[in-house]
């Protein structure tokens, strides 16, 4: 659905902050920085090989936009070659999800490249959290076939114009950059000659398409590049990241050799390369929960490829518990407009209350419940139960100048679950 293409963190839509601190350093922007380049997935494509290209990233990979067209420029370069794609893209997340779907949604697929996208979507992360996620991605990647070639890139929203045209990547990018340094991973920065284009008065970085002659007129030869400030017009904003692929490309084919990756020592200790996706269906659930059919059920159907599992309940008291030895984890879930918010019960700690509804829920997204992020190295036993009172949802909702268009579809207290996330063993 392509309402889904357009959820954002909304941390990620600010401008840029200072608030991480003088200690932490900007990159030097550039748009390719090709390192140790892409040997061994060139090498296939110039012998007319099988090739999988990945797209891990958010909504704006999600769109038909530079995904798509960068498929098309690999199948048009490598005519030979079977190019074909593994697209991992969900609209409102981040790395912080993509570390730990990443063996579901893309390395079980056996890709030849993995492009990885989540410089917008991780824009209010701490660095240290970037660190963690991205190096996670990368080390999971290698571990699983050292032959993949991996390359960063990052796009842009309106906060991130003005560094960018300082000469300097925003805050989120510049976290990336050290894990690309010490892995001598290339990395695109696609929205570079856009900031160049804005500061020249050769493009209008938002803003609706012209409707009337008088609208053309005024827009005149200019590069109109998105409606929101975020997700680019197909035509001309992702016309603009493919062009950027397309002369980094020139850049990266030039050295290489074929080889395996090597993976140094980790850039930080407490990386999230251990990161797992455990079925819902290996905790206890109580009996009031129901495993969904994608033969018969809308959300299992459209949500399949996602989550191998999705299960429901509605029912106030209904609960799922289970045990892991870890200091992460979370659930990976659905919100939406029946949806409703959870108890979380940590050993003997106090209880607290987590919303599945927010003020996007006019209809359902893939989501994830954070239940923990700092547990210690023990076992530990965590318990999740539905409320029996729903969130403000006319309060949430208003807060985008939303209202229910149809209250009995908002009135509900469910929660769709499929999957354990946890950085940590599972204790059966």
């Amino acid at each position: 659905m392509i309402r889904n293409l357009w959820v954002v963190t909304v941390l990620s839509i600010l401008v840029e902050a200072s608030a991480w601190g003088a200690e932490f350093q900007l990159s030097p922007a550039a748009e390719c920085n090709p390192r140790k380049t892409l040997p061994n997935v060139l090498s296939k494509l110039e012998a007319g090989g099988d090739v999988r290209i990945a797209y891990l990233g958010g909504s704006i990979t999600a769109q038909p936009g530079w995904r798509p067209k960068t498929l098309a420029w690999f199948r048009d370069q490598f005519p030979k070659a079977n190019v074909s794609e593994i697209n991992a893209a969900i609209g409102g997340t981040g790395s912080d999800l993509g570390v730990f779907r990443l063996q579901h949604d893309v390395l079980r697929h056996n890709p030849d490249l993995l492009f990885v996208e989540f410089a917008v979507n991780d824009g209010g992360a701490a660095p240290e959290q970037i660190y963690r996620c991205m190096e996670g991605i990368v080390r999971q990647t290698w571990r699983h076939d050292p032959n993949t070639d991996i390359c960063f890139v990052y796009t842009l929203t309106g906060g991130m114009l003005k560094t960018l045209q300082e000469g300097h990547f925003p805050r989120a990018a510049s976290a990336m950059e050290r894990i690309a340094d010490h892995y001598g991973i290339p990395s695109i920065h696609m929205g570079l000659q856009v900031a160049r284009l804005e500061a020249q008065g050769r493009l209008i970085f938002k803003g609706a398409k012209p409707k009337t002659d008088e609208e053309r007129a005024a827009l005149g030869d200019k590069i109109l590049f998105s409606p929101d400030a975020v997700h680019p017009y197909p035509d001309t904003g992702h016309q603009l990241y493919l062009e950027s692929v397309v002369r980094s490309m020139a850049l990266i084919r030039k050295c290489g050799e074929p080889a395996p990756h090597q993976l140094a020592a980790p850039f930080v200790a407490d990386n999230w390369e251990a990161a797992k996706m455990i079925p819902l269906s290996r905790a206890r659930l109580s009996a009031g929960w129901k495993r969904l059919d994608p033969r018969t059920d809308r959300l299992a159907k459209r949500f399949g490829n996602r989550l191998s599992e999705l299960w429901k309940a509605s029912r106030p008291g209904e609960s799922v518990t289970f045990r892991v030895r870890g200091s992460v984890v979370r659930i990976y879930d659905l919100v939406g407009p029946d949806c409703g918010q959870i108890t979380v019960k940590i050993d003997d700690r106090p209880a607290f209350i987590r919303p599945r509804f927010d003020a996007y829920c006019t209809y359902h997204r893939l989501s994830h419940l954070s239940v923990a992020n700092d547990l210690a190295d023990t076992t530990h036993q965590i318990t999740l139960t539905i409320h029996p009172e729903q969130p403000d949802k006319v309060a949430i909702l208003s807060r985008r100048n939303q209202t229910m268009d149809d209250p009995a579809r908002f009135d509900d207290t469910a929660w769709y679950a499929g999957a354990i996330l946890i950085l940590g063993d599972w204790v059966d």
